[in-house]
């Protein structure tokens, strides 16, 4: 039984993004990453969506937002 190569890459998405593979698996994702267009366009949506949380993560939340967010906590008993 064979691995499915984009299955597989699927799976080292998140750790490639992350920096934390092996340079052999580095080098095995972006052999994938180079031949296989379904993979490229979900990496690059990864890479993307990154980006975009990092961003929206430094956005200061105005007091009223922030007021908000407390009103819905629920205490933890």
């Amino acid at each position: 039984m064979s691995i499915d190569p984009c299955a597989h890459c699927e799976e080292m998405m998140q750790p490639y993004l992350d920096h934390v593979l092996t340079d052999a698996e580095m080098a095995e994702a972006e052999r994938h990453l180079a031949d296989c267009e379904p993979c490229r366009r979900r990496y690059r949506f990864e890479e993307s969506l990154r980006v975009y949380v990092r961003n929206a993560a430094a956005e200061q939340m105005t007091p009223q937002l922030r007021e908000k967010l407390s009103a819905l906590r629920i205490p933890l008993e």
